[in-house]
């Protein structure tokens, strides 16, 4: 008869080592939210979902304006909004310096003189 309890007890230490790797790397996200009339952002980081930040990045904005919308969201990462007098664009990168530039190039697309608004970064970044 095979002892299975030493197998039982390495498989339980396999599963809690990997369930607390998973937890301490859980995903952040986060969103900036834009009203393209007036300027207005709304903004969030380290929340749990796409949803949840999002929603709270929403929000933040609609207390300033009625037209916003969820400009970009990102995880573990870094988002910026870049603006200029024709329109706007954004983006996002693994750290702050590439989003903005990302944003900025994104926004260059429909418009001229864009520059970063807003920028945010979640998980740690």
């Amino acid at each position: 008869m095979r002892n299975w309890k030493p197998t039982l007890k390495a498989a339980l230490i396999t599963i809690a080592l990997l369930t607390g790797a998973t937890a301490a790397h859980a995903d952040s996200f986060g969103a900036i939210s834009l009203s393209p009339a007036t300027g207005a952002t709304g903004w969030s980081h380290d929340y749990a979902s796409r949803w949840e930040a999002e929603e709270v990045a929403q929000s933040h904005c609609y207390k300033y304006a009625g037209d916003c919308r969820v400009a970009i969201w990102f995880k573990n990462a870094c988002g910026a909004v870049a603006r200029g007098p024709d329109g706007w664009g954004a983006d996002w990168a693994p750290g702050r310096r590439q989003a903005q530039r990302a944003a900025v190039a994104s926004c260059s697309n429909h418009s001229y003189g864009c520059e970063v608004i807003r920028w945010q970064c979640s998980g740690g970044h």
